[in-house]
């Protein structure tokens, strides 16, 4: 499942967030690469400890947490620190498949990454280059979405960005481990989900037929959630 999620960042918000990073103390992104990403990979990030990358990824967690689409989509049991890069000219990614297990530099666990986030922090037209390109069963996705908005998929997926030729890419990056482990299954509940709360708008509220599809709902979720 890819899914965009629009405008999780306002504008108001992204221009807030964008003055605290851009202050920020930006290092090599190779810094905190494994040797495969070392290859692959130039760009620039901001260290996790940094008061900027706290300040800003509590900022978006926050948000996160309000955001129903992003709560149905993802159904989180846990969302890592929110990281942030940026990308100048001649700056990309080349193929790579994230890491299955990550490090959460907060609780100290070791975490499955069932999910990878990318939310824009830059409007296209400030960078050329710089697509987010996802490869999976139909082919390539290239995304480029407007400052404050964000794409999520799988974290199995083959991906890269493509090298700025021009201006600057700045994003935050972060992974999610799902209360539901396997994509198809969380594709399946979160059509179910949405589908409800469109009929829910159509008839009463305590109809038969939306009790009962909740309810279905619910114990698939029930069946399938690892807790």
């Amino acid at each position: 499942m890819m899914l965009q999620i629009p405008q999780v960042l306002t504008k108001a918000e992204v221009a807030e967030c964008r003055a605290i990073l851009d202050a920020g103390p930006w290092v090599d992104g190779n810094l905190t690469s494994g040797r495969q990403a070392a290859r692959a990979k130039t760009n620039e990030q901001l260290p996790q400890e940094s008061d900027a990358a706290r300040t800003v990824g509590a900022t978006i967690l926050r948000v996160l947490e309000a955001n129903p689409l992003f709560v149905s989509a993802a159904l989180p049991q846990v969302i890592l620190p929110p990281m942030f890069n940026r990308y100048g000219q001649g700056m990309g990614f080349k193929d790579h498949v994230d890491n299955a297990i990550r490090h959460d530099p907060v609780s100290g666990r070791r975490l499955r990454t069932d999910l990878s986030a990318t939310l824009f922090l830059a409007e296209p037209e400030d960078y050329d280059g710089g697509e987010l390109v996802v490869n999976d069963l139909y082919g390539d996705h290239v995304v480029k979405l407007e400052a404050g908005d964000m794409i999520l998929y799988p974290s199995s997926s083959l991906h890269h960005v493509t090298p700025v030729t021009r201006g600057v890419r700045t994003a935050s990056f972060f992974w999610i481990q799902s209360l539901i482990r396997d994509d198809a299954r969380r594709t399946i509940l979160l059509e179910m989900d949405v589908a409800i709360q469109r009929l829910a708008r159509q008839v009463e509220a305590d109809d038969q037929g939306i009790l009962s599809l909740t309810g279905v709902y619910h114990n698939l979720l029930r069946q399938w959630a690892e807790v």
